[in-house]
């Protein structure tokens, strides 16, 4: 399989399994599935990639975290307020970054995209307001429809607004690419 579409497949999986589960078994039983797809799915990337990347990492002690105060006190609040943890946290540490003159997410994606670093500080600005835009969007969310329209918004609605906000960017890395070098072009 290709390596973009196994890295799709993890990253999505839990959360197709997620709301599969609710539909059909309820917010409790989805959490205790999420969770456990969210290791298998960390486990995988880890074999198939000989690495796990850090933001997965973060992501899954959050929903390991909160997952298990929604089942422990089996109060689906916790579950809900994750992505609003998460995205905020996401945010805060693009902002903090820059306030340092750093770019974390140059450091997360470095590997991927070779561009200078105005392109990674117009991204890192873009990003952080855009996880920040994710968080308030998540509490408005859960806190005007019910838990299984919220569901059914996390996964149908957050990952296309995410790919389209991604697909938004292309032409901030188009124009900020570095000229790859010669050697690379021989090989």
């Amino acid at each position: 399989m290709d390596k973009a579409l196994t890295k799709m497949a993890i990253e999505i999986g839990p959360l197709v399994l997620f709301f599969f589960v609710n539909s059909s078994h309820g917010i409790f039983m989805a959490t205790g599935v999420f969770m456990v797809a969210v290791m298998i799915s960390l486990a995988i990337s880890y074999f198939y990639m000989g690495h796990i990347a850090t933001l997965p990492v973060v992501t899954a002690v959050v929903v390991l975290v909160f997952g298990g105060l929604t089942l422990y006190l089996e109060d689906e609040l916790f579950i809900k307020l994750k992505p609003t943890i998460v995205n905020t946290m996401f945010g805060a540490i693009l902002f903090i970054g820059l306030a340092f003159k750093k770019s974390y997410l140059k450091s997360v994606l470095s590997s991927t995209l070779d561009i200078d670093d105005e392109g990674w500080r117009i991204l890192t600005w873009r990003w952080a307001w855009f996880f920040l835009f994710l968080a308030v969007l998540n509490e408005v969310v859960w806190r005007t429809q019910s838990t299984d329209f919220w569901v059914s918004f996390k996964v149908f609605a957050i990952m296309p607004l995410t790919l389209l906000f991604s697909l938004t960017q292309l032409p901030v890395i188009f124009r900020h690419q570095l000229p790859e070098e010669e050697g690379s072009e021989q090989a």
